[in-house]
């Protein structure tokens, strides 16, 4: 079995990109990450998250909750299966989730986040990312 590559790409204030290879073909990874039953598993700091509709498309709206609480809501704004999704806040908060084959049973997963204005705070970590790649893989 390959050995997992983790690498930060990009970190400013207003963009993260990280990225992790995972044994698991790239349905799998993506069917994972899209599922919100499967957010709180492997983001710590989201107790729950529940989506409007099933299954997700351009206009699904997900809403997750915080330990403190605090609701967020994002909208999915780009949507290919097994390719990428992008989900953006009304505060300017975007996320991006890009699977791309390594091979029939490896996928990168990058993993990206950008606010159009301000400070990028709570950001995931790779820590995180590593989390998903133990669960995906178990």
């Amino acid at each position: 079995m390959l050995k997992a590559l983790f690498l930060v790409i990009i970190r400013s204030m207003k963009n993260l990109t990280l990225t992790i290879k995972i044994n698991k073909p790239v349905k799998d990874v993506f069917d994972f990450t899209i599922n919100p039953e499967n957010t709180p598993k492997w983001i710590d700091f989201i107790i729950t998250e529940q989506t409007n509709e099933w299954p997700p498309k351009v206009g699904t709206i997900y809403r997750n909750q915080n330990a403190a609480g605090e609701w967020r809501e994002l909208e999915m704004t780009a949507f290919e299966p097994n390719k990428e999704f992008i989900m953006s806040s009304k505060d300017g908060f975007h996320v991006r989730y890009m699977v791309i084959p390594v091979d029939e049973n490896i996928t990168e997963l990058e993993y990206s986040e950008r606010v159009d204005s301000g400070e990028l705070k709570n950001s995931l970590t790779m820590e995180a990312l590593e989390k998903l790649k133990q669960i995906i893989e178990a």
